[in-house]
């Protein structure tokens, strides 16, 4: 079972396949954009590697984050997500979910591999932009998920301690991340590829924010 919200003063949010739908758009421009710069990929294998940021990904595909080929593929990616972007979709009881949250006085912050600008585009894109004024990014840690350094970023913002805390995630690396941060874990299926055993470290596993809200909200 999730937590209380009555236990809880701050909640950590992942954005892609949390928030939106958007986890299989990230999988085809990554697989598009390699391909284009030589390293022949598909949708499907760059599909378990969406949410890792791409310290962690670049040397699975073999390429060095710092080399001239890696920083054109990373350019080519961002500019065909883009085009997808306005097509995606918030993930069932997004904004509902946020808004109740924030109406209950909690701590709401993101904490993506995504960069800043890509992540204010995926949160209004999600229809919460306007909800969460506190947000951690790629920008703000040294290494991405599954290593803590975000989800830690984001406990700082947040103000608040880790056993008041919990991180609401859609994959293994979320999950990863918030147990290394030693904060608890809320894993959705709505990301979509991973089977509830890959998400075994989660303290709970729910559909979607709607299946999330219905547990938390008052009856």
């Amino acid at each position: 079972m999730p937590p209380s919200l009555a236990e809880l003063s701050a909640v950590i949010f992942d954005v892609d396949g949390t928030l939106i739908d958007s986890n299989a758009a990230h999988a085809d421009t990554w697989a598009r954009a390699l391909s284009e710069h030589g390293i022949a990929r598909t949708a499907a294998q760059m599909r378990p590697l969406v949410g890792m940021g791409s310290d962690h990904l670049f040397p699975i595909v073999g390429l060095e984050e710092a080399s001239d080929r890696a920083r054109a593929v990373v350019q080519r990616k961002k500019e065909l997500f883009a085009e997808r972007l306005p097509g995606l979709q918030p993930t069932p009881g997004a904004r509902a979910l946020v808004a109740h949250l924030r109406d209950q006085r909690k701590a709401i912050v993101i904490a993506t591999s995504a960069d800043d600008d890509e992540m204010d585009a995926l949160l209004q894109q999600a229809g919460v932009g306007d909800l969460i004024p506190a947000r951690t990014s790629s920008d703000d840690a040294d290494r991405s998920k599954p290593d803590p350094d975000i989800v830690t970023a984001a406990l700082h913002r947040a103000g608040a301690a880790p056993d008041r805390s919990v991180m609401i995630g859609d994959t293994p690396y979320d999950v990863e991340a918030a147990r290394s941060a030693g904060i608890r874990a809320v894993a959705l299926r709505c990301g979509g590829h991973w089977f509830d055993a890959d998400l075994r470290g989660a303290i709970h596993i729910a559909d979607d924010p709607a299946s999330l809200l219905a547990y938390w909200q008052p009856r």
